[in-house]
């Protein structure tokens, strides 16, 4: 009995971690856009379209990233580190958009792509 355990525990902590692994990646994979968007911003009738609508994505997906993180930490009890990283994310994506409403490039731009670097290195180091 106590080896059941043991493998449905395993099995939970595999899900949680690959839940997390995703979480991230699409996170970085909307951050990618949103660069792509904002290049389109100029140049196409739709770009801030697509910005807006991305912006919004992006959120989520910041979001959605805190609560990977939780799941990933609470019920196996690991370290801790993964919810702050999230949680930082989330608060960085939080300060994105105030600068995007105010329009404010000259830190909205590199804010973009700092988030996007550490987000990469969130993926690899999952």
């Amino acid at each position: 009995m106590a080896t059941q355990v043991t493998v449905t525990d395993t099995a939970n902590a595999q899900r949680t971690s690959s839940f997390l692994r995703i979480a991230i990646a699409l996170q970085t994979l909307t951050i990618f856009l949103q660069a792509v968007s904002a290049g389109l911003l100029p140049t196409s009738s739709y770009g801030a379209m697509l910005h807006d609508v991305g912006a919004r994505v992006m959120y989520g997906a910041s979001m959605l990233y805190v609560l990977a993180a939780v799941l990933a930490w609470k019920p196996g009890g690991g370290s801790p580190r993964p919810v702050w990283h999230a949680t930082g994310f989330l608060v960085l994506a939080s300060a994105q958009v105030v600068l995007g409403i105010a329009h404010v490039p000259s830190v909205h731009l590199p804010l973009g792509v700092l988030m996007f670097g550490l987000s990469v290195l969130a993926l690899a180091r999952r």
